[in-house]
């Protein structure tokens, strides 16, 4: 009995490497679960954009912030697929490339809008710093959470389309903001779905939206505020 006890069972050392890889690695989410993950989040995310300062604001951010960190905390994607990496090359001068092309815009979209008018929202070092942050932060969470759920679910281009949509709606009633985040948000998409890095995508969003304030007058853009931010703006 203890012989034959000993020939059925598997040694740890003599399982297959895919044995090993698949046991390390947790179970892909069900799309029940990754749409539930996706809308949650977005929804909190929107109820910040559109409670007024209080409470209930406080409570909608940290709720947004608390899912967005446990969700990705026990999701199954690598560090690789959510673009945690060194940026190759052509990464980095696609990437730029592209930017460049979407920054020579933004004063041709300035001068087009004809109530652009009065001083612009010119951000001084430390707050551009801030921004930076912020915009890294808006792109972990537009592809490192929202885009990386959707590419599970849809195929195609679906994802691009779908996750920039998104991005943009959450800058209504900004109307300038609305538009122009959903040009910018489907070239990052479409980058980060090329390339997998989160860092240069983040530096390039910064830069735009730097100039985006340069470019465009408080009358239109509100301190480029969202949601009832933008709806309660007093100059």
């Amino acid at each position: 009995m203890l012989q034959a006890s000993k020939s059925s069972s598997t040694p740890a050392s003599s399982a297959s490497p895919l044995q090993v890889v698949e046991r390390a690695c947790p179970a892909r989410l069900s799309p029940l679960e990754t749409w539930l993950q996706v809308g949650l989040v977005y929804a909190l995310i929107e109820a910040a954009l559109w409670t007024p300062v209080g409470r209930p604001n406080t409570f909608c951010i940290l709720a947004a912030v608390a899912g967005i960190l446990i969700c990705t905390r026990s999701a199954p994607f690598s560090a690789r697929e959510m673009g945690i990496a060194v940026p190759s090359a052509p990464a980095v001068g696609w990437i730029v490339f592209g930017g460049i092309l979407l920054a020579a815009a933004i004063p041709l979209l300035s001068r087009m809008l004809g109530d652009n008018l009065g001083p612009a929202h010119r951000l001084p070092l430390r707050q551009a710093c801030l921004y930076a942050v912020w915009a890294l932060a808006q792109q972990f969470v537009l592809q490192s959470f929202f885009y990386v759920r959707l590419e599970s679910l849809l195929s195609g281009r679906w994802p691009v389309l779908l996750t920039a949509l998104m991005f943009s709606v959450s800058h209504i009633p900004n109307y300038v903001l609305t538009f122009s985040s959903f040009a910018a948000a489907l070239f990052f998409c479409e980058m980060f779905r090329r390339y997998r890095n989160l860092f240069v995508l983040g530096a390039v969003h910064a830069g735009l939206g730097v100039l985006m304030a340069a470019n465009f007058s408080d009358s239109v853009m509100h301190h480029m505020r969202v949601g009832i931010g933008f709806l309660r703006f007093h100059p």
